[in-house]
């Protein structure tokens, strides 16, 4: 049963017929200090009246009670109706809850989301940025798929352009012939080391050019080594067998180290787009919009649209050399993906440093009359901050993510093994529990913040076994299967209906939680947000130890009590356990 849709539904019908007015109605949960579940805001009802609160929160509550069968008693504190439920409610939501295994799934929307996420550059590896956008993006696909629509995960890796070029112009340099097997390093970091290395030596060459009395803007446009890697991107370009033979042999190298970096973080993609297949598309879309009056060409050839209907300026969509710039790909590579799909909806889960272009790329696809363009939506994310700084891959002052996820393994080792309550774990089982916690606690930290907030990462405070971090929650659910363990070697009995008898309003905390999953995710799904299921898993595992610490599961002397705990805390583990799932993140049995 939806207990807050009847409540509401009752209210509406209370203020009709008590005082003829048509009011929506919200109900929002009851403060932690007063008795009560649902709350209903009187205040707007004062103006409108010309009573007091107490007058109409009494005269609603007397209808809930004389009306409602939910609704046992009431109380008001100020110009808030705080609604009691009664426990026949609470104990009819349980039994359905146990009776349903599959509680909180949503039905199927018959419509299909891609969503694009990770889309790394292959002249570097992934850093700690390129994590919050896998993890982001990993969960949305997650919720959106518990919500009921068909997901397409997809990548675009940008693997072509000037900073490729960079690279590859290093390592023909530098290189000597290093390979990952004689360097002993990942490809993407071979690659990215060689990136620095272009940075470190082309700042060399501005430096003598300034010295020389060269203006620096100029310095850095003439500095040999830049002009050498625009000469290799023209090549490139051209299908220079020797350039397109290095591209192949290093991009390759990186693919392979994305390729392990996903397998340990727990990532996949449903389809790969590549930069390189999709830069010309847009061209073809350039020209129909030329004919249809959407773009229109400058003396120099170039190809421009003006946005300022929409808020935004003139944008160019095609230099006058017919050379391509960034939205010209974006144009093709959309109208490409839609083709293979045909989704409903789009998502790109990219930086808002790229916000002014998504509006600049969906504006011009509803310009040009695409079908798909109002399914557009770009889930603009924060940077993620370190207390030392930014970070620049070019200096090679990212966190990278591998070493950061190796560091965040050994921290979770040291600090479970000073613990000490893994000494009778296998090491193959002490190790997977390790990586799990560490992996848990940098997915729950980059994910509990609402996607649009610039955050700080703070390793020590992650990977914590109190407060609100995944390790206190993948903790609370290995505490509960442990209890249910020792109650199935006692012979007990988990049963799936209870007849009606007093409940602690710590148990109704529980059992409102649990029920509330459904629209947690429904809420998730709405606003691309997996930060609202990270903080409900949270507060039900917050709710949970208070549970833990105030009632007595297994030393509860009245059998039907021990009982309807026991299965009430089966519902929390398997709650939780569906709740971090959305987030990627594994709960263990034990630890």
């Amino acid at each position: 049963m939806d207990l807050e849709l009847n409540i509401k539904s009752t209210i509406k019908k209370a203020i009709q017929e008590l005082y003829g007015l048509e009011e929506e109605i919200q109900l929002q949960p009851t403060r932690k200090d007063f008795e009560g579940t649902y709350t209903f805001v009187i205040f707007p009802l004062v103006k409108q009246l010309k009573k007091s609160p107490a007058d109409i929160g009494t005269a609603i509550g007397d209808y809930l009670i004389s009306n409602s069968p939910d609704i046992k008693k009431y109380n008001i504190v100020q110009g808030f109706l705080n609604l009691v439920p009664d426990d026949s409610v609470w104990f009819g939501i349980f039994n359905a809850l146990l009776q349903n295994p599959d509680h909180g799934k949503l039905t199927a929307k018959n419509e299909s989301v891609m969503v694009e996420y990770s889309s790394p550059n292959t002249n570097k590896p992934l850093h700690l940025g390129h994590l919050r956008n896998n993890f982001l993006g990993y969960s949305v696909a997650n919720i959106l798929e518990a919500s009921g629509y068909e997901v397409i995960k997809s990548c675009l890796i940008n693997d072509r352009g000037i900073h490729i070029c960079k690279s590859m112009l290093a390592y023909q340099k530098f290189g000597n012939g290093e390979t990952p097997e004689s360097s002993g390093l990942k490809g993407d970091h071979l690659a990215g080391k060689y990136y620095v290395a272009f940075d470190r030596a082309y700042k060399t060459e501005v430096d003598v050019l300034v010295q020389q009395g060269i203006p620096e803007d100029e310095a850095k446009k003439t500095a040999p080594i830049m002009k050498e890697a625009q000469e290799m991107l023209l090549k490139w370009e051209s299908g220079d067998d020797e350039v397109i033979a290095l591209w192949k042999k290093m991009n390759a190298w990186v693919f392979a180290g994305f390729n392990e970096t996903y397998k340990t973080i727990g990532v996949s993609f449903d389809k790969t787009y590549y930069e390189s297949n999709t830069y010309l598309l847009g061209k073809d879309i350039v020209e129909e919009g030329l004919s249809s009056g959407v773009f229109y060409q400058k003396d120099d050839k170039s190809v421009w649209i003006d946005l300022t209907h929409e808020g935004l300026d003139q944008k160019l969509v095609l230099r006058g050399d017919g050379t391509s710039v960034y939205i010209t790909q974006d144009l093709g590579t959309t109208d490409l993906k839609f083709k293979d799909f045909s989704n409903n909806r789009s998502i790109w889960v990219v930086g808002n440093e790229q916000d002014y272009h998504f509006q600049v790329l969906f504006a011009i696809m509803k310009r040009l009359g695409r079908s798909y363009a109002d399914g557009c939506y770009h889930l603009s994310y924060g940077m993620v901050d370190l207390p030392s700084g930014k970070m620049k891959s070019r200096e090679g002052t990212v966190v990278d993510a591998d070493e950061l996820v190796a560091e965040m393994i050994a921290t979770a080792e040291q600090t479970t093994r000073e613990r000490g309550k893994i000494d009778d774990f296998e090491e193959e089982e002490a190790q997977k529990l390790f990586k799990m916690l560490a992996l848990g606690a940098l997915k729950y930290f980059l994910l509990k913040v609402e996607p649009k907030k610039r955050m700080l990462f703070n390793p020590a405070e992650s990977i914590d076994f109190q407060g609100n971090t995944g390790p206190f929650i993948q903790y609370t659910h290995a505490r509960i299967k442990s209890i249910l363990r020792k109650a199935e070697s006692q012979g007990a009995q988990l049963k799936s209906e209870f007849a009606l008898h007093e409940l602690a309003q710590v148990e109704i905390d529980l059992i409102y939680l649990v029920n509330e999953y459904h629209n947690i995710l429904e809420k998730a799904g709405n606003d691309y947000a997996p930060s609202v299921v990270a903080n409900y898993c949270y507060d039900l595992a917050k709710t949970f130890n208070s549970f833990y610490a105030e009632l007595s599961v297994m030393n509860e002397e009245d059998t039907a009590k021990k009982e309807l705990r026991l299965s009430l805390i089966r519902l929390v583990a398997d709650t939780l356990k569906k709740g971090m799932g959305l987030l990627g993140i594994e709960v263990p049995e034990r630890m």
